[in-house]
Parts: C-alpha cells; sequence; structure tokens
C-alpha cells in the first residue's frame, strides 16, 4: 500500500530537519529531512560507508545531531523516558550476543533490559518461533550459523513487543534465500501495525518497501515509492519492444513519433524500450502502430527495470547536479 503525502505527515512516529553529523572535518550525515509513516516499512538504501547506520544512531539517541533536529514518537532521541525506549527495536548492524551463552540465555538477558521476565516463558518463545529458532534454543550462540545469528539478533529486538522497529543492515552478509526469509519477517510485522526502518546496501530490497529513502555520501537524494523511484530514474513507465526484423534507423525514428513518448533507448538490433507517461496507454497505441509499419512484433510488454539500474540512474543523475552546482 502506498502512503499519501497527507498520510505520512499526519501519521509520521520518525521526523527530522536537517539532520547532520559531524566527526570533527567530516560529514558523515548532512541535512537529513524525511518523515517515517506509521505502519510502514521505511528502506534506508545506499552503499557502505554513505552515512546509514550513522542515521539509526541519532534517531535512536546513541548519537547526538551537530546540526538539525529529529522527532521519533513525539520526542527527541536525547529525552527519551524509559516509556517511549520500551517501544522501540533496535537490531544493530554488529552482533552484541554472548558467543558463551545459548539461544535462550541471551534471549531473556535481552528481555531483561527491556522488563521483561526472566520466566516469561510464552514471551521468549513466540520470539524465537517467529524466526524459525525454536529447536535450537538450548544451542550456544558460538555454535550457530552467521544467518542464525542474525535471526536472534531479530528476535531479541522483538522481545518486548516495540512498536518502532530500527533494523541496521539486518540482511547483510546473508543468503539470498534467508534475506526473502527475513522480509518476510518484516512484512508480518508491517501486516501487524508495527514500523519498521530498515537500512541495507541490496538495492534490490527496496522492492519490499513501502517508501525508499536513497542515501549517497551522507545526503538524501530523494524519498518516494518503489514505483515513484522507477519512474524519477527514467522518467516514465518503460515498454519492451521485440520485433522479428532487422529494427532499421528509419524505423526506429518512425517510432519516435508515437504520442505519448518521453524517450527512447536501444537494446539491440530487435529491441528497443520506450519511456512512456503511461503504458497501460501507450501499449495497444504501440501494437496498432507497428502494425501500421509492417512490423512484425515478437513482444510488447510493461518493463520493470531492475533497482540496480535504478539506483545507477538516481546517482548519477544526482553526481551530474552536483558538479554543475
Amino acid at each position: 500500500m502506498t502512503p499519501s503525502p497527507r498520510e505520512v505527515g499526519e501519521n509520521a512516529v520518525v521526523r527530522t530537519e536537517g539532520l547532520t553529523k559531524r566527526f570533527g572535518a567530516e560529514v558523515a550525515v548532512d541535512g537529513l529531512t524525511f518523515e517515517v509513516p506509521r505502519g510502514r516499512i521505511f528502506g534506508l538504501i545506499g552503499p557502505s560507508g554513505c552515512g546509514k547506520t550513522t542515521t539509526v544512531r541519532m534517531l535512536t539517541g546513541v548519537y547526538t545531531p551537530t546540526k538539525g533536529r529529529a522527532v521519533v514518537l513525539d520526542s527527541e532521541p536525547s529525552q527519551f523516558s524509559q516509556v517511549t525506549r520500551t517501544q522501540i527495536g533496535y537490531m544493530p548492524q554488529r552482533s552484541v550476543l554472548y558467543p558463551n551463552l545459548s539461544v535462550w540465555e541471551n534471549l531473556r538477558f535481552a528481555g531483561s533490559i527491556y522488563g521483561v521476565r526472566p520466566f516469561a516463558q510464552a514471551q521468549l518463545l513466540d520470539a524465537l518461533r517467529f524466526v524459525e529458532l525454536e529447536q535450537h534454543r538450548r544451542k550456544r550462540v558460538g555454535q550457530l550459523s552467521g544467518g542464525m545469528q542474525r535471526r536472534l539478533s531479530l528476535a531479541a529486538s522483538l522481545i518486548h513487543g516495540p512498536s518502532l522497529l530500527f533494523l541496521d543492515e539486518p540482511t547483510g552478509g546473508v543468503d539470498p534465500v534467508l534475506r526473502r526469509k527475513f522480509w518476510d519477517h518484516f512484512e508480518a510485522l508491517r501486516d501487524e501495525g508495527k514500523t519498521l526502518m530498515v537500512t541495507t546496501q541490496y538495492v534490490g530490497e527496496a522492492a519490499y518497501c513501502d517508501l525508499v529513502g536513497v542515501m549517497m555520501a551522507g545526503r538524501l537524494i530523494v524519498v518516494d515509492t518503489p514505483e515513484g523511484l522507477r519512474r524519477r530514474a527514467f522518467g516514465g513507465e518503460v515498454i519492451s519492444l521485440k520485433t522479428r526484423q532487422y529494427l532499421e534507423y528509419s524505423t526506429i525514428q518512425s517510432i519516435r513519433e508515437i504520442d505519448g513518448l518521453e524517450s527512447l533507448i536501444p537494446v539491440s538490433n530487435t529491441q528497443v524500450r520506450l519511456v512512456v507517461d503511461d503504458a497501460s496507454v501507450a501499449l495497444p497505441r504501440l501494437i496498432n502502430y507497428a502494425d501500421e509499419l509492417d512490423i512484425e512484433v515478437e513482444a510488447a510488454e510493461e518493463y520493470q527495470p531492475p533497482y540496480d539500474d535504478v539506483f545507477v540512474r538516481l546517482v548519477e543523475r544526482e553526481g551530474r547536479q552536483m558538479q554543475g552546482g
């Protein structure tokens, strides 16, 4: 579900205005302004070192901003009450588990920090079942695989039933199958009404988010829905046209005359991609036009560019703007 601008404004549980963090002369985060709506997954995506973890640490009160302001659950992080802290779950990028303790002991310890009773077995078991570790509760953490340790870290961040979760690179270093399972967990939490802010350097994970913020070199390039990012990157929706015969230059020039065409991207001698405002309107028009030109169409369909391509285009555009500015 795509949140509307009004919904974001009225139900935002995280708000930042010009959020900035410097370490000496280095600017780690530079003027971030965004909102995270309640009951949604907000993905903060960008390469390693772009400022994602620093941002999360400011939002959880670990770091104090150098400049700007953050409001989380109606409080500034530096002024969190104990009640507010119990509403927040935080899964750090690096493990804070104790390798010589068992899975169960680690979970009990994590719960005790938030006031969960040591013998609240049902609550602990629910957390382990959620991440599919119930059968491993007696194992020492040091004996677990890296993926299982990440799942236990997720369980530890959920043990006290928070309404807002900050998950810093939760899928880092895990295989694609487990990564998909993590996102199944996140979507289930979202469907329960929880709000999640997830950082990741895997740009393909944008598809699983409700809103995505793209970061580069400490700056927030854009915040939009996953589909909105595609439109921004390519200037519209994309149609793929594959023909049975070689596409002559004159034919390509004729295709460029189709109403509503924003741009044309050659792919091969028999394939082009067309950027249009509305693919559902342009697609039948394209097929009819191809028939008039006696072009034998092998396939004509809406094309969903991979988020790797979307991210590269957005970053390149930002780079050009920075050089021009």
